[in-house]
């Protein structure tokens, strides 16, 4: 476990874009990506925060070469937000340059991962400035000694999860010579002369449970039909507005400017998968519940577990056809997951998480869910955020999943030999909990509020105590 912790002068106020200057055209920002914008707030910013680890340094030059020829050819990264007077539009920065946005400092101490999370914390407060794009590369030097680490903040109204894996990709090689093509490069920055099936199949060979999350959910709501989807988003609707809001928890409360955040240690992949399987569930059931067991241990520790605590967790679903898995943006719904956090036992645990999320696999709520955003977006910020404040009433926490990269990919020739990331929290939530994959091992990372958790590796120590009863018992 690695904890960090962010502290400083409150970050100011977040302000609206900027007026186009004169001369200047912009393309409308979709309304779901314009929600995510106005979503920010000093206590509470929705930024992406990921971190790669690379084998051996790579140099502040090769970095900014890497990534003005791949992210500058994605027109999104050379982009700022601005206002057309009526709308929120990307128009071109005529001020770009690579050197605001790729950066480097040498970590201290050594490079320990105690040094390291110290300097990221110093980071995760800091706004963009929104005089340019909503993205940075902030290269760490001297990570255990030789090793960089890159520490990438990128701004949700860019794209979800998906869409960020597939930028991603765009940056690295596939193999460590790096001549071997690379599709996503040319899928990202339009006008692709791969073939589809060729960035298809490259993109199944390296991201297979990516490629199912692409053609089993947002297929499956496109085979529903119309009629079917309005029907089950009118009902859905009903149930989201009837549900109770979550009970008050150590984990709900008003938020600060400082965060914290931990991580685990890599956990094998295959081996969680086949205790997935001993259970009869799949491996989000298995994380999600020692998941939800860690957050049982803290509350019980500190003496505020309740009888019969039972809160959820939102928990994003991709809605991103697979013939349009090049355009960036938000393209995802929510569910609400159950978490009985006051059963004791794991495996009634575990049983209890597994039903309550297949019960969810046919719910019409991530198509509610992104219309509600996407009305947010289009209607007055303060009716958005009164949608927000409902909504993030009915959860306590952002529980997310990205399945990455199957293989090992490389940056700047340089293996990349671990990735891991903080979710942000939308709706004013304390706490997130973010999975990813990548070469057969699972990292998860934990985010949460200072004045609410302030010391979020004994939820990490809680979720590991938990996967070894759930072993010891499959």
């Amino acid at each position: 476990m690695r904890e960090a912790e962010h502290s400083g002068a409150p970050p100011a106020a977040i302000g609206a874009p900027l007026p186009l200057r004169a001369g200047e055209r912009g393309t409308p920002m979709s309304a779901v990506d314009r929600a995510w914008l106005r979503m920010d707030e000093p206590a509470n910013l929705m930024h992406v925060h990921g971190v790669l680890v690379l084998d051996g340094a790579v140099s502040i030059d090769q970095a900014r070469q890497l990534l003005a020829e791949r992210l500058g050819r994605i027109p999104r990264f050379a982009q700022r937000v601005a206002s057309d007077g009526s709308r929120t539009v990307w128009t071109d920065d005529t001020q770009f340059d690579i050197r605001r946005h790729v950066t480097e400092e040498e970590l201290p101490d050594g490079g320990t991962d105690a040094a390291l999370a110290r300097v990221l914390s110093g980071h995760l407060g800091r706004p963009f400035d929104r005089a340019h794009p909503l993205w940075e590369y902030l290269l760490l030097q001297g990570f255990h000694g030789s090793d960089t680490v890159v520490f990438c903040r990128i701004h949700h109204a860019i794209g979800d999860g998906v869409a960020l894996m597939l930028v991603l990709l765009s940056m690295t090689d596939l193999d460590a010579a790096g001549e071997a093509r690379n599709p996503f490069v040319e899928l990202l920055a339009g006008g692709s002369h791969a073939p589809y099936a060729t960035v298809v199949a490259e993109a199944e060979r390296l991201m297979p449970e990516t490629m199912r999350l692409m053609t089993a959910s947002a297929e499956g709501f496109a085979r529903a039909g119309a009629l079917r989807r309005g029907l089950g988003s009118v009902a859905g609707l009903g149930r989201l507005l009837a549900r109770p809001a979550d009970p008050l928890t150590r984990f709900k409360g008003e938020l600060g400017v400082e965060k914290r955040v931990a991580w685990t240690p890599p956990i094998p992949l295959e081996e969680v998968r086949a205790l997935a399987r001993r259970l009869g569930g799949t491996l989000n059931d298995l994380l999600n519940s020692a998941m939800a067991g860690g957050l049982r241990r803290y509350l019980a520790d500190a003496g505020a577990l309740p009888d019969g605590c039972c809160f959820r967790a939102a928990m994003p679903v991709n809605l991103r056809p697979l013939d349009e898995m090049a355009a960036l943006g938000n393209r995802f719904g929510l569910v609400f997951l159950e978490l009985p956090v006051g059963v004791a036992d794991p495996l009634e645990r575990f049983e209890r998480i597994r039903r309550n999320a297949l019960a969810l696999r046919r719910s019409a709520e991530p198509l509610v869910v992104h219309g509600l955003l996407s009305f947010a977006g289009a209607s007055p910020l303060a009716l958005q955020r009164l949608l927000v404040r409902i909504f993030g009433s009915k959860a306590t926490a952002v529980f997310t999943n990205v399945p990455g990269p199957r293989q090992p990919v490389w940056f700047a020739g340089r293996r990349m030999r671990d990735i891991f990331f903080w979710v942000p929290q939308a709706g004013r939530l304390g706490l997130g909990v973010s999975i990813l994959s990548y070469c057969g091992v699972v990292r998860m990372g934990v985010g949460t509020d200072a004045g609410l958790v302030p010391d979020p590796g004994r939820i990490v120590d809680g979720f590991t105590a938990e996967l070894e009863a759930l072993a010891a018992r499959g």
